[in-house]
């Protein structure tokens, strides 16, 4: 599938901000692991949210799916064993998440997925399980899917590095309440991305499970997971592309179903478009974002909100001055190292960008940017990031742009009801 964007003079309008991506994951797994019937309202369908779907099903999750709700019959911990090796096609937090969970279905469990997710780092959180009594081992011996995990989580003390991905993190608390022993993580230096982490405790709070947090250490006592109906608030990640585009443009555009109290750390995104020059109203459940078009450049550090990388590069492209992108090292280890690949087809596009270490420079000029023909490289985060460019200039293709399913299956669709003019072809 390809994107062909035209040059849009205005976007006006109202839309939903799609499901959390992050959130529904986190629900799948913890309705799968409690006590009960669970009924998950507004879950979001994705490439991604379906392979944790379908592993959930795997360790003996029954569901009913419909599209606003998901019923999940749980397991109380009690999970089967995978009857054959479990595909996660692209999905990381998938991958993560199940290697913990495999530990206390009572067989081997073998997971892997596509060729992108057989690159991504599991060394980190491999070892801190091992420190755990878990056995969970690489087959190629590379610290990287396919995996290998067999029955038995001790628990005790472990620690773990903290900038490289949160999501090990998440992966051994999620599944600590149900380990022989309680588990006490401490995560050792910088602690990127905890704005995920702590959208893990809340939910796994909203499912009665407690977890004790004192600096970077974290204790989870033996408990048990209580089903419960849960709705699955607006995803600020996809959101942003929205918020973005209202900020590049002439516009007044609403996104429903935001919520201000949120733990997302991709909330941010609304902090920096009303830094670059955008009005940014929010409400208790919605936010309005009204652009002119005239952005200045900023210095804003992603530490914690590493998948807004693409997004923020194309606003600094767009915008006149210098935009500095620091902290997002761990941006190359996502479905494609984000800053280079970001910078190289930005750069197609007549972008003035340095690539950094841990970062993005760029040095905006919105008259020298221009319609090009760019790649995706497999990210979905991207496809939807560059596309933006096309508002703007107008003769932008994506190749490759069927990526967006991953996360954001109706982009196309929001972004046309807003006034864009997006054509889908294969």
């Amino acid at each position: 599938m390809q994107f062909k964007i035209e040059k849009t003079d205005r976007l006006e309008g109202t839309v939903k901000a799609p499901p959390s991506k992050s959130y529904t994951h986190r629900a799948f797994f913890l309705a799968a692991l409690a006590i009960g019937e669970s009924k998950l309202g507004n879950p979001l369908y994705s490439e991604d949210t379906l392979a944790s779907l379908l592993a959930c099903h795997a360790f003996g999750s029954e569901f009913d799916v419909s599209d606003d709700r998901c019923i999940m019959e749980g397991t109380g911990g009690n999970l089967k064993t995978p009857v054959d090796v479990l595909d996660l096609k692209n999905s990381g937090t998938t991958l993560r998440i199940a290697t913990t969970m495999a530990s206390i279905a009572p067989e081997c469990t073998v997971l892997t997925g596509d060729d992108s997710l057989r690159t991504r780092p599991m060394q980190p959180l491999l070892g801190a399980l091992k420190k755990l009594k878990v056995t969970a081992y690489s087959t190629r011996n590379n610290g990287m899917a396919p995996l290998v995990i067999k029955n038995g989580f001790k628990g005790g003390f472990t620690n773990i590095q903290g900038n490289v991905s949160s999501q090990y993190l998440s992966s051994i608390l999620i599944s600590a309440p149900y380990a022989e022993t309680p588990v006490e993580v401490k995560v050792n230096g910088e602690f990127i991305s905890r704005p995920y982490v702590e959208m893990t405790r809340d939910i796994m709070k909203k499912f009665k499970v407690k977890v004790v947090s004192e600096d970077n250490t974290f204790h989870v006592d033996h408990q048990n997971y209580k089903s419960r109906d849960y709705t699955v608030e607006g995803d600020y990640s996809s959101a942003s592309y929205v918020a973005a585009a209202a900020a590049i443009m002439d516009s007044e555009v609403t996104i429903e179903n935001l919520f201000k109290n949120s733990q997302q750390g991709d909330k941010i995104i609304l902090d920096i478009v009303e830094q670059m020059g955008a009005r940014v109203k929010r409400k208790i459940d919605m936010v309005t974002v009204r652009g002119s078009g005239d952005l200045e450049g900023i210095a804003v550090n992603l530490e914690d909100s590493p998948d807004l990388v693409p997004t923020v590069a194309v606003l600094g492209a767009l915008a006149q001055g210098e935009t500095r992108i620091t902290g997002a090292e761990h941006a190359r280890f996502k479905e494609t190292d984000r800053l280079s690949t970001t910078a190289q087809e930005l750069k197609k596009m007549g972008a003035d960008v340095m690539e950094k270490p841990d970062g993005l420079i760029i040095n905006g000029n919105k008259g020298a940017i221009h319609g090009a023909t760019v790649e995706s490289h497999g990210d979905h985060r991207l496809a939807m990031a560059l596309s933006l460019v096309g508002l703007k200039t107008g003769g932008v293709l994506i190749k490759n742009a069927q990526v967006h399913n991953i996360s954001f299956p109706g982009f196309a669709g929001v972004m046309e009801k807003l006034g864009s003019k997006i054509e889908v072809f294969k």
